[in-house]
C-alpha cells in the first residue's frame, strides 16, 4: 500500500482550488450577460374550411386544406431587474387590434404590469394564404361573412402560448446582429409611383426596392443559439388569389427550412441529410435508419398491410404523431426562427415581372393594364407557373441568406432594453411641415379608399373596369358608392386627389368600417431599434421614416453613430397602405389605399420622431386616446357545421381511393390518398395534423416522417356541394429527392361532428407501399 506524499497532497488542495476558482468565475460569466433571452413558438392554424383566406378580398378564395402549418414565435429580452421587451411573428396576414388587445388582456391577469400594449408587439408577415375574419373593422371582414370566432381564438390563444413559452424559457443569453443584401426575393410593383419620388432622393438608392436583410441571432450561455428573427421586405404573395391551402406563403416556408436547417445540425446522422432540389433541408433523414436495397423483402413487407378500417381516435392522437414533437429535446427549448415583414407596400416576390395572360406581353407600365383592362396582369414568380415552387424558392432565397448571416453574426447587442408607445387619432392629427425654410400645418384625413385600391396589383388583380393610376374616378361607381356614403366636399378636398370609392373612416353601421387611432412603437435593444408600423410602408416611405428616427437617436451619446433601425410592418393593428407624398399623387393601388390622405406619411414622421425624442431623454409619452374594442359587435355570417356523415357502410378514417397493390414509388413521384373525413372546423388539430406519412422500423414500428409541416405533404378537403354532409380528405405526398428508401404508409387524422353536436375523433391509413 502507498501513502500519498506531502506534494501528492498540496497538488490536490491547488486542483480543487482552481476547480472552484473556475465554477466561481464561469457564475460571473453568466450573471453578467446583458440580457436574459427567451424563445417560443405555438401553432396558430386556423380553420382549413368554409373560411375565405385574408388578403386578396377575393370572395371565392375559400379555404380547403393545408399546404403547412402557421406558427406564432415570440422572443423576449429582458435585462435582469430593468425594462424588457417582447416581439412576435405571425404567420398571418397582419395584426389585428383587437387580438392585440385580447392578448394583452390575458397577459395582464397571468403576469400584472410586465407584459402591455406598451413594450409588447405583435407583426403579421403577410400571407395571403390564411383564414381571415379576425380583425373587428367591417372593411377587413367583408368576404369573411364578418367575424369568424375560430379564426380569432386560435390566433389569441396560440401568441398567448407563444409569449409564456418565450417567458418560460428565459435565461442569461447573448444577442447578435448581422446585416446583408439578397437581391433576387423582391421587385418593385409600382415602379410608376417610385419614380414620381425627388430624382436627388432616388440617387442615393441602389434599388427601387430594399434589399436589405437585417438579423438577430439569440444564443443561450449554457446552450448556444436559441434562435433568429430576421426583418426583410417582400410581399407574402408567392400563393396567388386563386388558392385554397393554408400556407405561411415564402416566409413561413422559410422559417421552416430554418428551423429544419438547425434541428439537422443537431441530430445523430448529420451525414445523410441532403437538400431536397435547390438546397431545402428534411427532417426525415434524421429520425429513420437506412436500410439495405432489398426491393423484393420489402414488398412482401408492404403487402402485409393493407388499409385497415377507420377507426376511433383521441383528441391528442394527432399531436403524439407530429414530426416536430419527435425530434424535440426535453431538456432545451426548440430552435425558433422567424422570417418578419418590413416595408414591404410596394415589394413583390414576383420577380420575373408582370405580363399579360392573354398575350404574354408585359403589363402597361403606368397602369399595369392589358388592353385596358387589370384583370388579365398577373406577376410571375421564379417559379412560373406553378405557385407552390415560387413559394419554395422565394423562401429558400430568404433561408439562405438568413443562415450566411447567422454564421457570420458578430457584432454584439449591447446596452439598455426600453420602449416607448403611443396612440395616435389619425383621423383628423395636425401635421407640421417645414418646406425650404418655410413651415406649414396641415391636417390628415378620415379614412377613404380610392378607385385605384379595387384594381388590386399585379400580385392580385382586381375586377370590373377599375385600373391604377386613376385619379378621376367614376360617374357610376360614385353612385354605387353613395348608396353606402357619400363624402363631403371637406373629405373630398382632404383626400384629393384621391378619387374616394368608399369613404371608410366616416361609415359606422353596423359599427366602424376603418381604424382612426392607431398604435404606434418604439423598442430598443441596445443598438437595435424596431419601428412598430400598423400598416405597409411602401420603400421609399419606410427609407424616410428609418432616416428620420436614426438622425434623432445619432444626437444621444447613448446610442452614437451605430444604430440599426428596422421597421416592422404590419404591426398590433392594421390600416393599409403609407406612400411618400410624391406616390400618393400617381394613385397607384398603394396610394389608393393610402387611408388618411396625402400627408399620412409625415404623420406618421412627426409622431415618432416624437417617440424617439423620449426614448433617448428618458421622458414618458402621453398614451393617447384608447382604440375601441368592437368584439361584443361583431357580426357572424359563417354557417356552423351541421353533422358529417358517411354512406352506409363507410366508417370515418376509410380509405376511398388507395395506393395500387403491391406499389412501387420512386423519388419525385407523387402518392395520393385519399380517405372519407370528416369538416377541419370540427378541430383545427392545433400543435397536431391531419395528414401523416409514417415510416415502417423494423417488422411493426411505424414512426412518423413528415406532416402537416412538411412542404412535400399537402391535406386538400373536399365536399360534393355547400349543403353535404359527407366530405373526403385527399393527401397528396411529392416523394422528397432524398427519402430514406423503405415501407411507407400515409395516414389522415380527423374529428366528425354528430347530429347532436358530439365530436368523434378518427384515424385512417392506406395500404403500406415501398419507396425505393
Amino acid at each position: 500500500m502507498e501513502f500519498p506524499s506531502p506534494s501528492h497532497g498540496l497538488w490536490r488542495v491547488w486542483t480543487l482550488f482552481l476547480h472552484l476558482l473556475l465554477l466561481l468565475n464561469s457564475d460571473v460569466v453568466h450573471s453578467a450577460s446583458d440580457y436574459l433571452i427567451g424563445l417560443g413558438s405555438y401553432d396558430i392554424t386556423g380553420p382549413a374550411a368554409d373560411v375565405n383566406m385574408m388578403g386578396y378580398a377575393n370572395a371565392e378564395q375559400i379555404a380547403s386544406g393545408i399546404h403547412f402549418r402557421l406558427q406564432a414565435r415570440a422572443f423576449i429580452v429582458t435585462q435582469p431587474k430593468g425594462n424588457r421587451v417582447v416581439f412576435v411573428n405571425l404567420d398571418a396576414c397582419m395584426a389585428s387590434q383587437l387580438v392585440t388587445i385580447k392578448v394583452i388582456e390575458r397577459l395582464k391577469a397571468r403576469y400584472g404590469d410586465l407584459y402591455t400594449e406598451k413594450n409588447v408587439a405583435i407583426s403579421g408577415i403577410h400571407t395571403h394564404a390564411g383564414p381571415g375574419g379576425y380583425l373587428q373593422y367591417v372593411v377587413y371582414i367583408v368576404t369573411s361573412l364578418g367575424f369568424v370566432r375560430q379564426s380569432f381564438d386560435v390566433i389569441v390563444d396560440g401568441i398567448e402560448k407563444a409569449i409564456v413559452q418565450a417567458h418560460e424559457n428565459l435565461r442569461p443569453g447573448s444577442i447578435f446582429v448581422n446585416k446583408g443584401d439578397l437581391l433576387d426575393a423582391g421587385v418593385n410593383r409600382s415602379p410608376s409611383a417610385y419614380l414620381n419620388n425627388p430624382a436627388a432622393e432616388r440617387s442615393k438608392y441602389k434599388y427601387n426596392v430594399d434589399k436589405e436583410m437585417t438579423l438577430l441571432k439569440f444564443v443561450d450561455d449554457e446552450w448556444g443559439p436559441l434562435g433568429s428573427f430576421n426583418w426583410f421586405a417582400t410581399h407574402g404573395t408567392s400563393m396567388s388569389r386563386t388558392n385554397s391551402l393554408i400556407s405561411g406563403d415564402n416566409k413561413g416556408a422559410a422559417a421552416r427550412f430554418m428551423e429544419d436547417w438547425f434541428e439537422r445540425k443537431g441530430s445523430v446522422r448529420m451525414d445523410s441529410v441532403g437538400f431536397e432540389n435547390d438546397g431545402i433541408p428534411r427532417r426525415i433523414s434524421n429520425i429513420i435508419p437506412s436500410l439495405h436495397d432489398n426491393h423484393h423483402e420489402l414488398l412482401e413487407l408492404a403487402a402485409s398491410f393493407q388499409s385497415p378500417p377507420g377507426k376511433p381516435a383521441t383528441k391528442t392522437s394527432s399531436i403524439a404523431r407530429r414530426v416536430r414533437g419527435v425530434l424535440r429535446q426535453v431538456d432545451k427549448p426548440r430552435f425558433v426562427s422567424a422570417f418578419c415583414q418590413s416595408n414591404c407596400g410596394d415589394v413583390s416576390p414576383n420577380v420575373l415581372g408582370a405580363f399579360c395572360i392573354d398575350t404574354g406581353l408585359p403589363c402597361d407600365f403606368n397602369h399595369s393594364t392589358c388592353g385596358g383592362k387589370n384583370e388579365l396582369c398577373y406577376g410571375r414568380g421564379p417559379g412560373y407557373e406553378d405557385e407552390f415552387a415560387s413559394t419554395r424558392i422565394i423562401g429558400e432565397r430568404q433561408f439562405r441568406k438568413a443562415v450566411e448571416l447567422f454564421n457570420r453574426a458578430s457584432e454584439q447587442i449591447k446596452g439598455k432594453v426600453d420602449f416607448r408607445h403611443a396612440y395616435i387619432d389619425f383621423s383628423q392629427l395636425e401635421v407640421n411641415l417645414s418646406k425650404e425654410g418655410a413651415s406649414e400645418v396641415v391636417k390628415t384625413c378620415p379614412a377613404a379608399m380610392g378607385f385605384a385600391f379595387a384594381a388590386g396589383t399585379t400580385d392580385g388583380p382586381g375586377a370590373f373596369d377599375f385600373k391604377q393610376g386613376d385619379d378621376q374616378g367614376n360617374p357610376f361607381w360614385n353612385l354605387v358608392r353613395d348608396v353606402l356614403k357619400t363624402p363631403g366636399k371637406e373629405q373630398i378636398d382632404c383626400h384629393r386627389p384621391k378619387p374616394i370609392l368608399l369613404d371608410t373612416g366616416e361609415m359606422k353601421l353596423p359599427y366602424d368600417w376603418a381604424p382612426s387611432i392607431l398604435p404606434i412603437q418604439i423598442l430598443r435593444v441596445g443598438q437595435f431599434v424596431i419601428l412598430s408600423v400598423p400598416g405597409e410602408f411602401t420603400t421609399m416611405a419606410g427609407r424616410r421614416l428609418r432616416d428620420a428616427v436614426k438622425t434623432v437617436l445619432s444626437g444621444s451619446k447613448d446610442f452614437g453613430s451605430n444604430i440599426h433601425v428596422i421597421i416592422a410592418g404590419l404591426t398590433n393593428t392594421y390600416s393599409q397602405y403609407v406612400t411618400t407624398f410624391e406616390e400618393y399623387e400617381v394613385q397607384r393601388y398603394e396610394g389608393a389605399s393610402t387611408l388618411y390622405g396625402p400627408h399620412t406619411l409625415s404623420a406618421y414622421t412627426q409622431e415618432f420622431k416624437k417617440l424617439a425624442h423620449a426614448l433617448i431623454s428618458g421622458q414618458p409619452v402621453e398614451p393617447g386616446p384608447q382604440p375601441p374594442d368592437l368584439l361584443d359587435k361583431q357580426i357572424s355570417l359563417l354557417p356552423p357545421v351541421v353533422m358529417d356523415g358517411t354512406p352506409i357502410g363507410v366508417k370515418f378514417g376509410d380509405c376511398s381511393s388507395d395506393v395500387p397493390k403491391n406499389s412501387t414509388f420512386k423519388r419525385g413521384d407523387m402518392v395520393t390518398v385519399t380517405f372519407w373525413s370528416a369538416c377541419p372546423r370540427n378541430d383545427l388539430m392545433t400543435e397536431g395534423t391531419f395528414s401523416l406519412v409514417e415510416f415502417l422500423q423494423g417488422k411493426d414500428t411505424w414512426v412518423p416522417a413528415y406532416d402537416d409541416d412538411d412542404f412535400c405533404l399537402r391535406f386538400k378537403w373536399s365536399r360534393p356541394s355547400k349543403l353535404s354532409s359527407r366530405s373526403k380528405a385527399t393527401i397528396e405526398w411529392r416523394i422528397p429527392q432524398d427519402v430514406t428508401p423503405g415501407v411507407y404508409r400515409i395516414k389522415h387524422f380527423g374529428a366528425a361532428k354528430g347530429l347532436l353536436g358530439s365530436i368523434r375523433h378518427f384515424t385512417g391509413s392506406s395500404s403500406a407501399f415501398v419507396v425505393a
